[in-house]
């Protein structure tokens, strides 16, 4: 185990195992909730349950090994409901070639994780915008969550209104987000998971839901969606946007990510060698999630609780994947969860998302009306492509109306062309 150099970071085997079960049961919750949102694609619940699992394994493995830190990494929140909803959903892309448009933007990460460009475009983005993205997003998964449940719904005269709440399975959804913010209120490790189990069992004896015959079975094959992306069709000049949008994203999730869960562990120094091989990882597995048929990978926030638990080496993170072999085998027991028992942990990631505009610096006028576009945008256009756009272009605008030159750098002119690009196209 000296590999893991487990004396010089104060930790030892029992408490990386201990880590990395931790880490297991907060995000267990993310195989159940990405299948669902993906099948909603077109793609097949069972073998999306198995390529969830396996690539959670998979990107937890690599990370463990080749940067020896305790982060685990599985399919992102935020672009998964992105790539379901808005990429085949709205824009009726054919999943296949959203996988192709996964990979591009992975390669794209990967190859760039061997330069400079990554600090350079991290350093080129005010801290502010990078939080008022994550706001952001989280709004545009509260919404689809919210929708999904039937809590709110399509409109003729608003667009938008309150559902039906005679029906029982949007009460549940109501339920559900009442106990996931109150087990996440109390603190309780796996929150997530124990609400959705918690809600699930109401709905079962309500019959709202059928109860499971079953728990477990064999593994789902992922034939039916592994290799097969389409590569060729996701370089379409109309891509280009998307593409950039899963890169920025899955960029600015990662390093606030490691920022939030590594610095104040203390894992990570200025310049680290772990950062940029943990940075390294997450790319890897980003390319490895086309392939294997599921959304862009990033790294989750949720091993902090593993850091708690003294988890300070990559045998955390390699633990944690091997406890997510179990999920493999319990595709029955996904299936019988009733929707609105999974959802509402999208809004509970909203809003853990939106919590990061308490550190936006709202006084400056450039910033203040960029955040709120934003924020606003992004549910509403149903999409944070477009939700970018019209941030970074009132940003630059602006900027310039008060003079402020000296905050237009070429990052930023960058991304402001890309947005100019992403009206265009559409």
């Amino acid at each position: 185990m000296d590999f893991f150099k487990l004396k010089s970071k104060g930790t030892n085997v029992t408490t990386e195992v201990r880590a990395g079960f931790t880490t297991f049961l907060t995000m267990l919750y993310i195989v159940p909730v990405n299948a669902l949102i993906l099948s909603a694609a077109g793609m097949p619940y069972d073998a999306l349950v198995s390529a969830t699992a396996l690539i959670t394994i998979i990107a937890c493995v690599i990370n463990g090994f080749w940067s020896n830190t305790p982060i685990a990494m599985s399919t992102g929140m935020g672009l998964n409901a992105y790539f379901a909803f808005v990429l085949v959903g709205q824009m009726h892309i054919p999943w296949q070639s959203a996988l192709g448009i996964v990979f591009v933007s992975g390669m794209i990460f990967l190859i760039l994780s061997f330069t400079k460009f990554r600090s350079w475009m991290i350093n080129s983005i005010s801290e502010d915008l990078r939080r008022a993205i994550s706001a952001g997003i989280g709004t545009f998964i509260a919404f689809i969550g919210l929708q999904q449940m039937g809590i709110i719904t399509n409109s003729e005269a608003t667009l938008v209104t309150l559902g039906n709440f005679s029906d029982k399975n949007v009460l549940l959804g109501v339920l559900g987000i009442i106990i996931v913010i109150a087990f996440y209120i109390k603190k309780i490790k796996g929150a997530f998971i124990f609400a959705i189990i918690a809600t699930a069992l109401i709905g079962w004896i309500f019959g709202i839901a059928e109860f499971p015959k079953e728990f477990f079975s064999l593994p789902a094959s992922i034939a039916p969606i592994a290799f097969e992306l389409d590569i060729l069709s996701a370089l379409k000049f109309a891509f280009i946007p998307v593409i950039i949008t899963f890169f920025i994203t899955d960029l600015f999730d990662t390093l606030g990510t490691l920022a939030g869960v590594g610095f104040r562990a203390g894992l990570f120094k200025k310049g680290s060698v772990e950062l940029e091989k943990t940075l390294e990882a997450d790319a890897a597995a980003s390319v490895l999630s086309g392939l294997i048929g599921v959304s862009t990978t990033t790294s989750f926030v949720e091993s902090a609780s593993g850091v708690e638990e003294g988890g300070r080496s990559g045998l955390t993170a390699i633990c944690t994947g091997a406890f997510f072999v179990l999920t493999i085998f319990m595709i029955p027991l996904f299936k019988a969860i009733p929707a609105n028992a999974i959802y509402p942990v999208l809004v509970m990631v909203g809003i853990l998302m939106f919590a990061e505009l308490k550190n936006i610096n709202f006084a400056d006028k450039s910033v203040a009306i960029a955040a709120f576009l934003i924020v606003i945008m992004m549910p509403l256009t149903y999409s944070i492509t477009y939700g970018l756009s019209f941030g970074f272009t009132a940003y630059v605008i602006t900027k310039l109306l008060t003079k402020e030159f000296k905050d237009i750098n070429i990052g930023v002119i960058l991304i402001f062309a890309i947005s100019v690009m992403a009206f265009i196209v559409h």
